[in-house]
């Protein structure tokens, strides 16, 4: 056996106690050049994490945190911070998903050290101060109570369809929670979730920009002080299988059309090279906002029936004021999805035309029929090689869009970590250039399907009964156009009409929900 000599005894001791071993990750995006410094703080803790009767207890903590004051030696209330890094351009704030939340500062480097106490104040020493509490909980429970049902149609169909689809799992609460369950938590509760579920063991730093060696390190070690104990990981809930085509209407009064999401359980994420083949066919199916999609091209621009149309692979957060994807909502559980958004129903277009007196229901049967036919019509005939190479093209181009800011280029990062990538975005464009229209095609057969999906409808109460029954009995929907419209459109639009009119959708279930019974 070699012997250690003295000195080198001590070169081991000394680099054994000079070297700190953390038990977080910590993420690097150095930018020289940039006059920011952006900090994230992920926990993978996220609403999954709510104890059962508790919905809605990590969100609250978290917006506590963020939104509450700072107690200690550099104490401040929730005003006070406010006024001070006003003239430092600096801000914060924080975002809750069902797996992660994710803290956010954000200051220009010349005030990083002004601004550093305030961070640490935050995640260190909040206040969880009763007036706080009572701000944000009565917001949250406003929130759950009214807000998601009434500020919009197409959200509030997103959301049911994710209670749909995951029913049962703890997936499936709002990540803000039920009424119920918020009036169970209390300002201990918020207390002791944050002392056990927000831990350097579940942690993930991530800065970027112009930042030294230093303060990084002093960043580690006093994050290094958030409490240590063992948590033990939740399991996300897995999606239903659906049983042919199951479909939730929902009754809401004075509902604005109807506002309609599909979809099924989808068993790969980004952690699948898979997934960028599905990428480029999403893209050329129904790429958010993007008006040469298929699925935007037939409903929206040839038939003008309503805003826009979109297939996505993952869940796409705020999608109704985004218009790139995106960071810092990472999921285990994923599922594909259509959203069509609201049509119009037949009452108000009873009103408007007088030729259309006599119909039933509104657009929203034709509507569904058309996107599942399109997703139908892609499965059995792929893509193209033109139009594959067009939209892998205008993939790798588009994609470089999602993180233009050192803010979403952190997020993308961390996130690429949590699908056990090491940089999605730089992989996703690296494999895309290798990609054949024979992958693409094969991985649409593979992991698209129109045979079993859940469906979410929110419509007016007046359009209820017509439309359960036309979907029920696979009612022959026939477009419904004003004459004046009707006259520009080509014959082969019309003729495709008749075709969709006629498509069997494999509907199984049909079942009204009152809005008020929603999220329970």
């Amino acid at each position: 056996m070699k012997r250690i000599n003295n000195l080198s005894l001590v070169i081991l001791l000394v680099s054994f106690f000079s070297t700190t071993v953390f038990a977080f990750k910590t993420i690097e995006l150095p930018l020289p050049k940039s006059n920011k410094v952006v900090i994230k703080l992920m926990f993978k803790n996220g609403s999954i994490n709510d104890p059962k009767g508790q919905e809605g207890l990590t969100y609250a903590t978290a917006q506590l945190v963020s939104g509450g004051g700072i107690s200690g030696d550099f104490a401040m209330s929730y005003s006070e911070i406010q006024d001070t890094i006003y003239p430092m351009a600096s801000s914060y704030g924080v975002s809750v998903d069902k797996e992660v939340t994710v803290f956010t500062f954000a200051v220009h480097q010349d005030f990083l050290d002004e601004f550093y106490p305030i961070i640490k104040g935050v995640i260190l020493n909040p206040a969880f101060d009763q007036k706080d509490y009572k701000r944000l909980m009565d917001g949250q429970q406003n929130f759950v109570d009214q807000v998601v049902r009434a500020s919009s149609d197409e959200e509030y169909s997103k959301k049911s369809l994710e209670d749909f689809l995951f029913r049962g799992t703890n997936y499936q609460h709002l990540k803000q929670g039920k009424s119920d369950s918020l009036k169970s938590i209390t300002l201990d509760n918020v207390k002791s979730h944050y002392a056990k579920r927000f831990t350097t063991g579940n942690l993930t730093i991530g800065i970027a920009g112009n930042y030294s060696a230093d303060f990084l390190k002093k960043l580690e070690n006093d994050m290094a002080s958030l409490p240590t104990n063992k948590i033990v990981d939740v399991a996300p809930g897995k999606a239903r299988t659906p049983n042919g085509i199951e479909v939730e209407i929902i009754s809401k009064k004075n509902a604005f059309g109807s506002a309609i999401f599909t979809g099924y359980p989808l068993n790969i994420t980004r952690s699948s090279d898979d997934f960028i083949a599905l990428m480029v066919a999403n893209s050329w199916l129904g790429e958010h906002r993007k008006g040469y999609s298929r699925l935007y091209q037939k409903i929206r621009e040839q038939r003008s029936m309503n805003y826009g149309d979109y297939s996505y692979i993952e869940w796409y957060e705020n999608g109704g004021r985004n218009m790139l994807p995106q960071a810092g909502v990472p999921r285990s559980s994923n599922y594909m999805s259509m959203w069509i958004r609201p049509v119009q129903i037949a009452k108000q277009l009873k009103q408007q035309y007088k030729e259309l007196a006599d119909i039933k229901t509104g657009h929203a049967h034709f509507a569904l029929r058309m996107a599942v036919r399109e997703l139908d019509l892609l499965i059995k005939n792929g893509m193209s090689q033109a139009d594959f190479e067009a939209t892998r093209d205008f993939l790798r181009s588009y994609t470089k869009l999602y993180a233009q800011t050192p803010s979403a280029r952190l997020g993308y990062l961390i996130d690429s970590h949590f699908y056990g990538r090491k940089d999605f975005l730089a992989e996703a464009d690296e494999l895309m250039g290798k990609l054949t229209l024979t992958d693409v095609n094969k991985a649409i057969k593979k992991y698209f399907q129109v045979e079993n999906m859940f469906v979410t409808i929110v419509t007016d109460e007046s359009e209820v009964d017509a439309l359960k029954a036309s979907l029920l009995n696979n009612t022959v929907s026939p477009m419904s156009y004003s004459n004046s419209l009707k006259k520009g459109l080509a014959q082969s639009i019309l003729d495709e009409d008749d075709l969709v009119a006629k498509y069997l959708l494999n509907v199984k279930s049909v079942k009204v929900i009152e809005s008020k019974d929603t999220f329970q």
